[in-house]
């Protein structure tokens, strides 16, 4: 366990996106970063001097190996993630790792199963449920503004076409968390089990490449213990539409409902007012107040390093989230209290997914999630 008298001493693994949480950290009362690493060693070097930050590996396993770090925050490719945090936990470091957990159901049970083993705490840092519409809208419905929830829905179109070659090999529903995580985290509910439809076909060479030929992955997601039912839905390539990350909330009194236009004003719909006045437009208020201060001008786009990220170009900053996922996991581990979302929580959120191509390839079958997902 860490010294909760002392910062939380940091290891930033990949150094593209994930240079953007470095200055966070260093500016974090409760935090430091110790060390980074990045396969390049002319592009490690860079963000080194840009940083102020001496020690510095190539080797994610010198890395791990280092005794002066109690963490690793991941940032690296997909086919990474589910490796390094199994080698990261097993060198007794806490992880955080970016979106998603794996890419099969195997690999997610394996973290689960290897943080109930070590006692360390693992987080997803899954963006959406700590950007300021998230947060604006939770306010809404633990305030009762918004009433009994009565459906729950999210997109997320997105144009792969020139990101890295390897979003050719993923498949739609491998990459869901950005739309499970607000339906299932608004009413900290899990998923059940789901039934997805795949819709269209995508070209040759990129059906090859990720032996999934669905355009579009459309999912029902059953949440345990509750009447609500979420739908979703995602894409990557050959579907004309800009990209969004939306979130839709349907309640008794009132509704939030995303902009179909990215930097447009959302809509909330109020019930019982005369018709042409049910719908109303909303700017959404930054949180950065429940930040601690040094960190709190993080949430802001003027703080993004590397604007250019086609990662920030479509992604709109991720809402603010980055430095509220750093609170979130430098509290937890110096708390010693279980991250949101912890361990069984991302591997829910990541499962889903997993499990819908099951069911779309089942054309439409009932998948259920598996028991390691359900036992919070």
């Amino acid at each position: 366990m860490s010294d909760s008298s002392k910062p939380l001493r940091m290891g930033m693994v990949g150094l593209g996106f994930g240079a953007e949480f470095i200055p966070i950290y260093q500016q974090h009362p409760d935090a430091e970063v110790t060390a980074i690493c990045r396969r390049n060693s002319e592009e490690l070097n860079k963000v080194g001097d840009q940083f102020g930050i001496a020690k510095r590996y190539c080797s994610f396993e010198n890395l791990i190996a280092d005794p002066a770090i109690d963490a690793v925050h991941i940032n690296s490719p997909i086919p990474d993630h589910a490796w390094m945090s199994l080698k990261a936990l097993e060198a007794g470091k806490h992880v955080m790792c970016t979106v998603p957990m794996a890419t099969s159901l195997e690999e997610c049970e394996q973290i689960v199963e290897k943080v109930d083993e070590t006692g360390l705490k693992y987080m997803m840092a899954e963006t959406v449920v700590y950007s300021r519409e998230f947060l604006f809208i939770k306010q809404m419905y633990e305030s009762g503004e918004l009433g009994k929830i009565q459906h729950l829905a999210a997109s997320h179109p997105q144009d792969m076409d020139g990101w890295p070659s390897y979003w050719e090999k993923m498949i739609p529903m491998h990459y869901a968390t950005h739309v499970v995580s607000p339906c299932l985290g608004l009413t900290n509910g899990l998923a059940e089990y789901v039934s997805c439809f795949g819709s269209g076909t995508v070209r040759d060479d990129i059906a090859a490449k990720s032996g999934n030929r669905f355009a579009v992955e459309s999912c029902h997601i059953k949440i345990q213990d509750s009447d609500l039912t979420a739908h979703i839905w995602r894409f990557l390539y050959d579907v004309a539409r800009q990209y969004r990350e939306s979130f839709d909330v349907y309640g008794t009194k009132k509704s939030f409902e995303w902009t179909l236009v990215e930097k447009e004003p959302h809509v909330i719909h109020t019930a019982k007012k005369p018709e042409p006045e049910i719908p109303e437009k909303v700017e959404v208020p930054d949180f950065a107040h429940l930040l601690p201060e040094p960190i709190r001008r993080f949430t802001l786009p003027q703080e993004i390093h590397d604007a250019e990220h086609l990662s920030f170009v479509q992604g709109g900053g991720h809402g603010g989230s980055h430095p509220h996922l750093v609170h979130e996991f430098v509290s937890a581990v110096r708390g010693d209290r279980s991250p949101r979302p912890d361990a069984v929580t991302s591997a829910n959120w990541t499962c889903v997914g997993i499990c819908a191509h099951e069911s779309a390839i089942k054309g439409g079958e009932i998948v259920r999630l598996p028991e390691f997902t359900l036992q919070r």
